[in-house]
């Protein structure tokens, strides 16, 4: 399996867990947890010898002198998710040399995850750039 493949596996199966965490009404935090615990032992059992960098976890001074380190966020929106909607994501990637080399971003609530080995076709540009704003 390659590096690609682990990310876009990793990331649809968290955001299954997710999925089923919100439709119990659970709140982020456990959403967080569960999801962090399920990305750590995946990636671990797929990558052993590869230090993970998680917004969840205590940091690992390991990944300093390690060339390839994972950093993921388990629950990225988790207010969010504790309010039902579907604004949130998992992200998964990997770090070659300091470097990003690998991604994927579930998106679970839309059915989507987009992966580093088969990103979608950009739409053409338009001649306004779009403007995005945040709630906070």
């Amino acid at each position: 399996m390659t590096d690609a493949e682990v990310a876009r596996a990793v990331g649809d199966a968290a955001g299954a867990l997710l999925l089923k965490i919100q439709e119990e009404g659970a709140d982020g935090d456990r959403g967080d947890r569960e999801a962090n615990r399920l990305i750590l032992d995946m990636l671990r059992s797929m990558r052993p010898d590869d230090p993970v960098l998680s917004e969840e976890s205590a940091d690992d001074p390991i990944r300093l002198a390690s060339r390839r380190v994972w950093i993921v966020d388990p629950l990225d929106g988790t207010r969010e998710f504790a309010e039902g909607r579907e604004d949130w994501a998992v992200h998964i990637a990997l770090a070659i040399d300091g470097a990003p080399a690998v991604g994927a971003v579930a998106l679970p609530r839309r059915g989507i995850t987009l992966s580093s080995d088969a990103p979608p076709p950009l739409p053409p540009a338009s001649a306004t750039p779009p403007m995005l704003i945040s709630r906070t």
